[in-house]
């Protein structure tokens, strides 16, 4: 984990030889060095090609020049001769040389290969060290390339012609100027690279400081979470990089995705030790009962028939109440793993007619009031919705008066934007209602109102409503409550509708009639495939009573 400073809780990376930053300035200035390198050395070779290929030119000018004159020496001394007499006759300063500048050295050797004069004029120093530079004149003569020597220690070039009468002359200028200018040009280029080099290598390290900073935001936010700060965002830059931006968009999604998990985590830990410990309460008040009757017969205290018999009544009745929980448990666990529904079409209608049927078994006296429209229908599980409708219509039985009235209204669409895709189930009763804060919790597992001891009997185990609540999400719909105390509870559900159908309507209305076929009834109560009653909005479980 990247430890954080603590003076202002920033994380200050590190910026060493391996950082990107570095490598990213050592590559720039690699490769602009490489480059200058390349360009300097094709500039500096094509210079020295150029002037020498100037030298070279003039040489070979004075030497095709010469044998175009076909002059021996004699010649060459009497024209030297005559035009030494008109220059000091012709008019101007009188400043002008016969000879060629310092730079060029021209000597003409005799057959031994020795300096001798050429236009009367005596063999110089520098001729002597050309004359013995050359060590073939006849193959310079011969030759009509142009060639390299050093001449008193300096960088010349050099060729050689022949007389008409055999005499060897031979012809070099001095490319030292040649050879220093280049060196000049090559140390102005190598500071001027060096310049270069280093003012790129600042200006990228300034401009991936400026482009990498993102990143080091990535870091530091990373940093802060990992010390325990989910809510950390990495900030948005003032001149974003396209690829930077999409990293930290996608960044703080996965960021936001693994707060919303954890969160998720931490509530579903929290539900299931909670879950647990409900659980095991729930369980133990039955386990306590049968096990202190079967205390009580084991020592002898239930002598009489009579109490042998109500205490076998009793572990029955907890063991029922226990195996109503476990299998409860049992339904939601299986919703909890969110199987796939055997999904078939269902007419909501009948099951809510067999319901009320039940209901009408069981409590006689209560006025209950169903209305809908004909056949219903949704695409659903049956089984899921046939409990769904068994535990509203138990919830009303359980925990409110048995002369309460009840109403179950099943209609296709609702009127307020749903469309005619959905179908509603209400259940209304006029029972005592529930305060606001408990309405908040009707679909908590084992969660029952304050002093809640039905009307009709014990509480329920807390997991009715809750049981709604998961068949309703698995089949795709909702399921919604209104209450307020003193004006009972209304329970809507709405599910997807199958297809539509022609309304028929259908209302029935309680207390029935005298005549009723009481066998129905009887018949009707027998068909009792609800689940058992739940608490008043509370997820009170079913079965009470």
């Amino acid at each position: 984990m990247r430890r954080l400073l603590r003076s202002g809780g920033r994380h200050h990376p590190r910026h060493g030889i391996h950082s990107l930053r570095a490598k990213l300035t050592i590559v720039n200035v690699a490769l602009l060095a490489l480059g200058i390198a390349a360009a300097t050395a094709v500039s500096l070779i094509g210079m020295r090609h150029y002037l020498l290929d100037r030298v070279d030119t003039e040489l070979l000018g004075s030497r095709n020049a010469l044998q175009r004159t076909g002059f021996t020496q004699k010649e060459v001394d009497s024209l030297s001769a005559i035009s030494a007499l008109m220059e000091e006759f012709a008019p101007g300063d009188g400043q002008r040389s016969p000879l060629p500048g310092s730079e060029t050295v021209f000597v003409a050797l005799d057959a031994q290969h020795r300096p001798i004069a050429l236009a009367n004029i005596p063999p110089t120093r520098r001729q002597f060290e050309l004359a013995e530079a050359v060590r073939d004149p006849v193959a310079y003569a011969d030759s009509a390339e142009v060639h390299d020597v050093r001449v008193g220690g300096d960088p010349h070039r050099a060729v050689g012609t022949s007389l008409a009468d055999g005499t060897i002359v031979l012809l070099a200028t001095d490319t030292g100027a040649v050879h220093s200018g280049v060196k000049k040009a090559l140390k102005l280029d190598l500071a001027f690279g060096t310049f270069l080099l280093l003012l790129l290598a600042l200006l990228t390290m300034l401009g991936a400081q400026h482009r990498l900073r993102p990143l080091e935001d990535m870091v530091e936010t990373a940093s802060a979470i990992a010390e325990g700060d989910l809510t950390r965002r990495v900030p948005a830059g003032r001149d974003p990089v396209t690829e930077t931006e999409q990293l930290r968009v996608a960044l703080n999604s996965m960021l936001h995705q693994v707060e919303s998990a954890f969160e998720t985590r931490e509530h579903s830990a929290a539900q299931l030790r909670r879950f647990v410990a409900d659980a095991s309460h729930e369980l133990r008040t039955p386990l306590a009962a049968i096990r202190g009757y079967l205390q009580l017969y084991a020592k002898g205290m239930l002598r009489k028939p009579a109490d042998r018999t109500r205490a076998l009544a009793r572990m029955t009745a907890e063991a029922d109440r226990m195996g109503r929980l476990v299998e409860e448990l049992l339904i939601l666990a299986r919703l909890d793993q969110q199987p796939r529904p055997r999904m078939c079409t269902v007419d909501v209608s009948r099951l809510v007619r067999d319901a009320a049927d039940d209901l009408r078994a069981q409590q006689p006296e209560r006025p209950l009031t169903v209305r809908d429209e004909g056949s219903v229908t949704v695409r659903g599980d049956e089984a899921g919705v046939r409990q769904v409708v068994g535990n509203l219509l138990a919830n009303a039985r359980a925990h409110t008066p048995a002369d309460a009235p009840v109403t179950v209204e099943l209609t296709r669409g609702d009127g307020d934007g749903r469309g005619p895709g959905a179908v509603r189930l209400r259940v209304s009763d006029e029972g005592p209602g529930m305060a606001a804060e408990d309405a908040d919790r009707v679909f908590d597992r084992f969660f029952r109102a304050a002093g809640e001891a039905g009307p009709s009997g014990p509480p329920g185990s807390g997991l009715g409503m809750a049981i709604v609540q998961a068949v309703v999400t698995a089949h795709g719909g909702a399921v919604t409550v209104r209450t307020a105390p003193g004006e009972g509870l209304t329970v809507s559900v709405e599910l997807p509708a199958a297809a539509p159908a022609a309304p028929e309507p259908r209302t029935a209305v309680e207390p029935k009639e005298a005549g009723t076929n009481d066998a129905e009834t009887k018949e009707a109560g027998a068909k009792n495939r609800t689940a058992t009653g739940t608490g008043h909005g509370t997820g009170a479980g079913a079965g009470a009573g």
